[in-house]
């Protein structure tokens, strides 16, 4: 029997970084909705939407907006400048995740090209390269205990980025490891401003070398610093730089515990994994299905009300915080229905379409990239070391942060038992 949420003096839930029972944590909160009011850690208090339709139609609707200058929390001090979770939200009104209306979809048309399906796919050949390379160096260790995680599944989309971007292998790791305490919701006060401050040095010194040498290369930088020549409205370097720095959390963090949740998915269900084996389902299918079951972005945040909104019985005053409470709304009867039960994995369930991946104006742009990342990389991993298996039970892996993201701290595997 798991415990119920803790609720504060007032009888508020409490959102904790990180839950003892995520799955748990998700169906608890489920219970708490539609609409619920929350607090976060450092006493922050916002509303989060729990269930699926209400989270979809908010995450449409214009009356939410994702600048903090609507933020009244931030804006009068009560939320400090080091609080943890601001790493999660974006400050700076040039960033896209930041904006709406006709500034958003200007920036939306201008990275329309460089993350086009077109140029998503050109990189398979690359993804495959970089996964073979990254198996090949698990070779002499497939029979010892190692941490999947930070071995292959962190490795291989840092490089797939460092591609995408242009940026030199030996830089990989050491932005992968910013981009983890950036998202982390248990870092030191006041760390993930030190942490975006570096990120933007290195991005900003990079977009200034791209662009003395544009016509030398062929890479995503460079594609944002041609876009919008030809109509006269091109994006300026902040505006990249903020831009390139967006799409790593985009395409890195999100990927990396994309791949290491449809793994631990097959692990534990065995039986699913040898449905997969045996060709009855498709990668696919385990794919969307774990995205839905066990997201990898477990909560949105923030939008914020630009008016009072009446909602579910309840009013979200101008300039309060609105998060989307993805891991509840996987647990919603009425979109994914009771048979098989939500809770359940079933790569097979046909009733209703997870959210996972945002919904609306602000979707996710690198969703494309991560789903052929996930297609491509999975099933090298699964044909390379078929009886791959978990070094510990499951229940003892450990969460690192379950609010923005949902990761581990490690995942210890052996590939060949």
């Amino acid at each position: 029997m798991s415990c119920p949420l803790r609720h504060t003096a007032d009888g508020i839930p409490v959102l904790h970084a990180v839950p003892d029972d995520v799955q748990a944590d998700r169906e608890r909160f489920y219970q708490e909705g539609p609409l619920t009011e929350v607090e976060l850690p450092g006493g922050v208090r916002a509303w989060a939407t729990t269930h699926h339709e209400v989270s979809r139609a908010t995450l449409n609707d214009p009356r939410f907006a994702k600048s903090v200058d609507h933020w009244d929390d931030y804006q009068s001090g009560r939320v400090p400048p080091g609080w943890p979770l601001l790493g999660t939200i974006p400050l700076d009104n040039s960033n896209m995740l930041a904006q709406d209306g006709a500034p958003h979809r200007r920036m939306r048309r201008l990275i329309a090209s460089p993350f086009s399906a077109r140029r998503v796919e050109r990189l398979r050949p690359r993804i495959e390269a970089i996964t073979a390379r990254a198996l090949d160096a698990l070779e002499s260790r497939a029979h010892e205990v190692l941490d999947l995680r930070s071995e292959f599944t962190f490795r291989v989309p840092m490089a797939v980025i460092g591609e995408l971007y242009g940026v030199a292998e030996a830089e990989y790791e050491q932005l992968g490891q910013m981009y983890a305490k950036l998202f982390s919701g248990t870092s030191e006060e006041g760390e993930h401003l030190q942490i975006y401050g570096a990120l933007f040095q290195f991005f900003s010194e990079m977009v200034a070398r791209k662009r003395a040498t544009v016509d030398e290369h062929d890479d995503f930088t460079t594609d944002l610093l041609k876009a919008g020549e030809e109509d006269g409205d091109p994006l300026n370097d902040t505006e990249i730089t903020i831009t390139l720095l967006t799409v790593v959390a985009a395409g890195h963090e999100t990927t990396v515990n994309l791949l290491n949740n449809v793994v631990r998915a097959l692990l534990a269900h065995p039986e699913w994994h040898e449905r997969l084996r045996a060709g009855e389902i498709t990668w696919e299918a385990v794919i969307e299905e774990t995205l839905r079951y066990d997201p990898p972005n477990n909560v949105m945040m923030f939008r914020f009300a630009t008016e009072d909104v009446e909602l579910c019985g309840r009013t979200i005053r101008k300039g309060e915080a609105l998060m989307t409470h993805y891991g509840a709304a996987t647990r919603d009867r009425a979109e994914f229905g009771e048979d098989p039960h939500p809770s359940v994995f079933d790569p097979t369930r046909t009733k209703g379409r997870h959210i996972s991946f945002g919904y609306g104006p602000h979707i996710c742009p690198g969703a494309p990239l991560s789903r052929l990342e996930a297609r491509i990389v999975l099933p090298m991993l699964f044909e390379r070391f078929p009886d791959l298996k978990l070094a510990i039970p499951d229940e003892e892996l450990q969460i690192q942060t379950a609010l923005s993201v949902t990761s581990l701290k490690e995942f210890p595997v052996v590939l060949r038992p």
